[in-house]
């Protein structure tokens, strides 16, 4: 036994083996979060609203994206230890294992954008659309525009899962409640913070943290996938400063984080570096040149129509080209 008190003449043990593959960035990025969000909400009473509410918005979004980090096995090997570092619910409306559940599912890319298999997209069947009340299809095709979607995300989000999950009830299938208990502790522990020690009216709270902080999240995943055939052709890619890639991880290259889904988040912009003309390649250059030029497009005109263009009743059905928005500002 050498000093270090491993066996076999200085070989590593499992657990320096271990320790060795934790990502401190993403640890850092962690305590950086966790930091600015107790400061917002300690001094809340004294700073002003303007400060708030894009910081409010900026970091409890920026904790859903470390949420996503932990759902792919970062920052560490534990499966256990990235769950409890992202246990805090701050924007109060997801349960973390519903959400890893889903989004690994999302993550069958052969089942992108599918209307009855992709947990993540907003694609109806072109049966349950020609059922649909026309004030419904007007709604629809208003959420699928950038304004729609940030300003009505948050409650059509929040009712999309207590539909989904009282569904699963009512079939019977109680797999769920532990995810929903922890989750209910962990937004407990949240509003015992920010209402109960610091003071903040619960409504203020949701308006001034919670409910911008999930606009945002939506406003990244607005234009991330569009139907198509061809799997590549079916992610995006924003090309985007470093204020809106630390924000989001660097998912905003998802078509990238699609090919390499275990990639660390501060790995993605050298490979992107490296691959991009690949990459904007096999997707048919399905690129935005920033988030400014996606809400510019999107903003009241609808991305797509909500009906799934290539599924049929027997399944999906081969286009000859991706699909055409039918934003009349789509670029050329």
């Amino acid at each position: 036994m050498d000093r270090s008190g491993a066996v076999g003449g200085g070989a590593e043990g499992p657990l320096t083996q271990s320790l060795a593959r934790v990502e401190w960035p993403t640890l850092a990025v962690a305590a950086a979060i966790y930091g600015a969000f107790a400061a917002l909400t300690w001094w809340y009473a004294i700073l002003p609203w303007w400060l708030v509410l894009p910081a409010g918005a900026y970091v409890v979004c920026w904790h859903g994206s470390l949420q996503h980090e932990t759902v792919h096995g970062h920052p560490t090997p534990w499966r256990g230890v990235n769950e409890a570092l992202v246990f805090p619910s701050l924007w109060l409306w997801l349960p973390y294992r519903v959400y890893r559940e889903s989004h690994l599912i999302h993550h069958r890319d052969e089942m992108l954008t599918c209307p009855v298999s992709d947990p993540e997209t907003y694609y109806v069947t072109p049966e349950r659309w020609r059922t649909m009340h026309r004030i419904h299809r007007a709604l629809r095709r208003a959420y699928n525009t950038v304004l729609g979607r940030l300003a009505a995300g948050p409650p059509v989000a929040f009712a999309r899962l207590l539909n989904a999950e009282t569904a699963r009830l009512r079939s019977g299938d109680r797999s769920h409640l532990l995810p929903w208990a922890l989750h209910l502790a962990g937004a407990g522990t949240t509003i015992v913070w920010a209402v109960g020690i610091c003071g903040i009216p619960f409504v203020e709270y949701v308006l001034f943290f919670a409910y911008p902080g999930v606009s945002l999240t939506l406003l990244r995943s607005f234009a991330e996938h569009r139907a198509a055939m061809p799997i590549d052709q079916r992610t995006a890619v924003v090309e985007t400063g470093p204020v809106l890639g630390v924000l989001y991880l660097y998912n905003n290259l998802h078509a990238l984080h699609h090919s390499v889904p275990r990639e660390p988040w501060y790995a993605l912009p050298g490979l992107y570096r490296n691959r991009r003309d690949e990459l904007l390649a096999s997707n048919a250059g399905y690129r935005f040149r920033g988030y400014w030029e996606v809400v510019l497009r999107y903003f009241v005109w609808p991305k797509e129509e909500p009906a799934h263009p290539f599924f049929g009743a027997g399944g999906w059905t081969a286009p000859a080209a991706p699909p055409t928005p039918v934003s009349p500002r789509r670029a050329a």
